[in-house]
């Protein structure tokens, strides 16, 4: 690190641009590192949606841990609302939000004028919502990101999906 900013390469690393091994070993620095940039990141993405919403949201301390998008996969339980992000500018990979489906239906349901405490089902409507909550939160993310690493980060339109 030069002057407590991460280069290209060190970002590059910590986001895993590096292929995918079978074993990740990542020290405690870069744990710190990687656990602040996700707490600064979905912090400023909580607020986003308790804006969306008119509702207080609140976020845990991200736990950090080295694993495999297949790892990933077959250890998530689904169905799952999830939204990829490339960077289209700044950072090289993909962003990965996953929500699970009563969470998203709650914030569909919000979204569109109720109380958030009906179970709706998540049609195209209710999806479309979701999406565009997950497009603010993760632009506001990035945003957040752009300011901590004093570089322009700018992301493609989110491609959100029901995995079931």
């Amino acid at each position: 690190m030069n002057e407590n900013f991460l280069s290209q390469e060190e970002i590059d690393a910590l986001l895993g641009k590096k292929s995918e091994v079978d074993e990740c070993v990542i020290g405690d620095v870069e744990k710190d590192i990687i656990g602040e940039v996700g707490n600064i990141s979905m912090s400023t993405a909580a607020t986003t949606l308790s804006s969306i919403l008119n509702h207080k949201v609140l976020i845990t301390t991200p736990r950090v841990s080295c694993v495999s998008f297949k790892q990933i996969i077959e250890e998530c339980n689904i169905p799952k609302v999830v939204a990829t992000v490339e960077f289209k500018e700044g950072l090289t990979g993909e962003n990965l939000m996953m929500m699970d489906v009563p969470d998203a239906t709650v914030i569909a349901d919000l979204m569109m004028g109720g109380d958030g405490k009906e179970s709706r089902e998540l049609g195209e409507l209710e999806l479309s919502a979701v999406s565009e909550a997950m497009n603010q939160m993760i632009g506001s993310a990035s945003t957040a990101m752009a300011t901590m690493l004093r570089k322009k980060i700018d992301i493609l339109p989110p491609d959100v999906m029901l995995w079931d």
